[in-house]
């Protein structure tokens, strides 16, 4: 210890008396990067990784919530699921399904061959694609309409008229278009009563079209609205502000800024829409098949309700019926593959 004091001393004093004193200091020793990085870096703890039993018991109330939906779920979802093997059989309810005979794919076959069930493909196809251009864009238009008004008590006035005939039942809603627009209907008799001829909307299979979409638009576009309004409510007022103080007038700030903030929801419930594209109403159909005849209302939902209640053809309605489901499902999981190409989230992601 004293000699390295003695040598600290040789660097800071002069050797000769009389000349200036320097001070050197000793050198000094770096350090790699390395031991750098291993000082500021702080070590990462260790990640603990829950159990199963931890999850479920830090998640136990959101599971009670949530079980006696999953319950009826699996009840009336997919336990009936089974009820598809009668599809592949010559099934008769006085044997059951263990006893029934297999028959493959020719119930199918039969399907596919039977004109009536291509015909009925056909009114449901007419009536999808009907809807989708006449009837899906009236709940957006609402929607951008309501959301226009400054009044928050007219907005909620309108609304409730608006939501008001979606708690109607089909029987109601029929019975009304039959008061206003049938034979001995409010408006037939109104011109009769001025020397004009009347007209019987509800019995024209020329007409049907129109009809059901009329009828669709009136009970269901003001419930509609709802998912559109609650997307508008997100949207910062701010936007819309700044895009006035720029300049932009009414049409511009809903073309920039309200439209984007729809077009998630839009593209949402159009591919959903996509998927009941085979479903387009039983209860409405059913109850005016017999005023225009089963060649224009008669779709898929009504023809397996024919075939397997009516007329006893269990097998044909149910492999009718799993041809609808799995081409629904594909209709869906394209839909949704579109969606992923152009960018949007759709209906699911992969994790």
């Amino acid at each position: 210890m004293a000699g390295r004091r003695r040598q600290r001393a040789a660097h800071v004093l002069p050797a000769d008396p009389g000349q200036p004193v320097t001070t050197t200091s000793p050198p000094r020793t770096t350090s790699t990067s390395a031991d750098a990085t291993k000082r500021v870096k702080p070590a990462t703890p260790p990640v603990r990784r829950r159990t199963w039993r931890a999850k479920l018991k830090r998640d136990r109330s959101l599971i009670i919530m949530t079980l006696p939906a999953v319950i009826l779920l699996i009840i009336f979802a997919y336990i009936p699921m089974a009820g598809n093997v009668m599809a592949f059989q010559n099934y008769s309810p006085y044997t059951g399904f263990l006893h029934s005979p297999f028959v493959g794919f020719d119930n199918f076959v039969r399907v596919f061959d039977s004109p009536t069930f291509l015909n009925a493909v056909k009114n449901t196809l007419t009536i999808t694609a009907f809807q989708l251009v006449f009837f899906f864009p009236i709940p957006i238009i609402l929607a951008l309409l309501l959301n226009s008004v400054i009044s928050p008590r007219i907005r909620t006035v309108i609304q409730s008229v608006v939501y008001l005939p979606h708690f109607f039942s089909w029987v109601v809603v029929v019975t009304v278009f039959q008061q206003m627009f049938g034979g001995a209907g409010l408006i037939s008799q109104t011109l009769r009563d001025h020397g004009h001829s009347g007209f019987d909307l509800m019995t024209n299979p020329h007409t049907f079209l129109v009809l059901i979409t009329a009828q669709s638009v009136w009970k269901d576009a003001g419930w509609g609205i709802i998912i559109f309004l609650a997307a508008l409510s997100t949207v910062d007022p701010a936007l819309h502000e700044a895009a006035a103080a720029d300049g932009a007038n009414r049409w511009k700030r809903m073309w920039h800024i309200t439209l984007p903030a729809l077009k998630p929801v839009i593209i949402l419930l159009l591919i959903l829409r996509l998927g009941d594209a085979l479903t387009v109403g039983f209860e409405q159909l059913i109850l005016q098949r017999a005023a225009v005849g089963a060649q224009v209302s008669e779709v898929i939902d009504t023809y397996v309700y024919y075939q397997g209640v009516i007329y006893g053809d269990w097998s044909f309605a149910a492999a009718a019926g799993l041809a609808k489901g799995v081409i629904s499902l594909g209709l869906v999981l394209g839909a949704n593959k579109l969606a992923h190409v152009f960018g949007e989230s759709g209906v699911y992601q992969k994790a």
